[in-house]
């Protein structure tokens, strides 16, 4: 009997929409079958049927598919100093996420060719405590990489409609985009958009370290008009198109009226859209810019809603870190980011309690969902037989208070410091090993370069 075969056992376990107790039996790293019931008849059964069975009784602590983050800038190689593969991976380990998906820019070279993808995961290679996948880049001039990158095993792509912050990734015109677009055509790929146009707002006169003034210079509109244009070309080329951290409550219509239409458009909202609003920010405290803006709490609302009815897919951190010097500058030009990769869980929980929404749903748009936008559907995602065996363990009735020296990533700058959080995670499991345990990284370097 191989010491490999172990029987995760919780009186709740999520099982797509159902809670209950169960026992999941893990072998060779999978997900070997699932015995539904009074956890005590079912644990006897499996230590008859599997001699030597290594049984893991989480007793009433939630039992979860692991957290696949779709949106999370890693920097390195490049920018390690904002952020490496350890450090992130490390953090995402602590935050019960399993597998985060890398996006193409911040390390340089960014993820635009297929060399620049082997350089990547050259860097990654050894350096991982969870299981990691990448996105490519669509930047003017590489449409003829972007099958190339298919087949070397991207996830998808990321485009940005305008700058992006950093000068190695460049933005495409719409032009640019339906080159892109028929060039994907029947691949089975997906196209993901940093959807904000331009804008010649100015601040001309008004102070740049209150955030009203962020506001009035990164107003919806930006957002309304490339998400219109987005689904325009979604639906001429139909090829799936993903908005990626949808800010703006006024671009949901949009969205809603596409999908209606059988269109192939998907889209996402942060864990930061849904838990602060606009008018608590603090005038100059840059922890909380981000790109698009955190809006007002009506319109946080409003996403809230669009989640539950589907309108929104998933929830994803956008893990966008930087060093402190590039955060003290004002709301117009400190970086645009914020780093959430280990509390994502946590965060959601403690605003959709309020909400009545249920584990069930959580688990779908931060786990499911995610994974099934990266094609990692299979084998991610899901407590279901012949997946990977990868689960966050979890007390929902558990607080705890966001302390920096608790945070893992490696800039520990975050508008979440201070904050009291509910649910706290006891235990990560990747692929059926013990990665994370009551505080403490139990296993070093666990992780997987991840290819579709």
């Amino acid at each position: 009997m191989s010491p490999r075969i172990k029987a995760f056992v919780s009186q709740r376990t999520v099982l797509d929409d159902e809670i209950t107790p169960a026992v999941v039996v893990v072998s060779d790293e999978k997900i070997h079958e699932i015995l539904r019931g009074d956890v005590h008849q079912q644990i006897k059964r499996v230590e008859s049927k599997y001699p030597g069975i290594i049984i893991k009784d989480f007793g009433s602590y939630v039992l979860m598919p692991g957290l696949v983050d779709s949106h999370v800038h890693i920097d390195d190689p490049g920018r390690t100093q904002w952020e490496e593969f350890k450090t992130a991976t490390k953090a995402a380990a602590a935050g019960g996420v399993t597998t985060v998906v890398d996006m193409p820019l911040n390390s340089i070279p960014p993820t635009t060719t297929v060399d620049n993808l082997k350089v990547k995961m050259k860097a990654a290679e050894g350096n991982l405590f969870v299981d990691v996948g990448f996105w490519g880049g669509v930047v003017p001039g590489n449409t003829k990489e972007l099958k190339k990158m298919v087949e070397a095993g991207v996830v998808g792509f990321k485009c940005f409609l305008l700058p992006s912050g950093v000068p190695e990734f460049n933005y495409v015109t719409l032009s640019e985009v339906e080159e892109a677009l028929k060039e994907l055509q029947f691949t089975k790929t997906v196209l993901a958009f940093h959807a904000e146009f331009e804008d010649t707002t100015s601040t001309e006169g008004m102070d740049p370290n209150l955030y009203e003034t962020f506001l009035h210079f990164r107003p919806s509109s930006m957002e309304v008009r490339a998400i219109s244009a987005i689904a325009s070309l979604c639906k001429k080329y139909n090829v799936h198109c993903h908005i990626v951290h949808l800010s703006a409550s006024e671009a949901l219509d949009i969205i809603s009226e596409a999908k209606k239409n059988n269109v192939p458009i998907t889209a996402e909202t942060c864990y930061h859209y849904l838990t602060f609003a606009a008018e608590e920010i603090p005038n100059s405290d840059t922890r909380f810019k981000c790109c698009p803006p955190i809006r007002s709490s009506e319109n946080r609302e409003k996403l809230w809603k669009a989640l539950k009815n589907g309108i929104l897919d998933m929830v994803v951190s956008d893990h966008s870190p930087c060093t402190q010097d590039l955060k003290i500058n004002s709301f117009i030009d400190a970086w645009g980011g914020i780093s959430s990769l280990q509390f994502g869980l946590s965060i959601i929980w403690t605003e959709a309690q309020l909400k009545k929404i249920t584990i069930s749903e959580i688990s779908r748009y931060i786990s499911a969902n995610p994974a099934k936008l990266c094609g990692l559907d299979k084998i991610k995602g899901r407590i279901y037989p012949g997946m990977d065996a990868d689960f966050v363990v979890w007390n929902p009735e558990s607080q705890f208070m966001v302390q920096r020296a608790d945070i893992l990533y490696k800039n520990k700058i975050s508008p979440y410091e201070g904050k009291v959080l509910n649910g706290r995670v006891i235990s990560t499991i990747l692929r059926g090993n013990s990665i994370y345990e009551n505080g403490e990284i139990t296993e070093s370097l666990k992780g997987k370069i991840l290819l579709n």
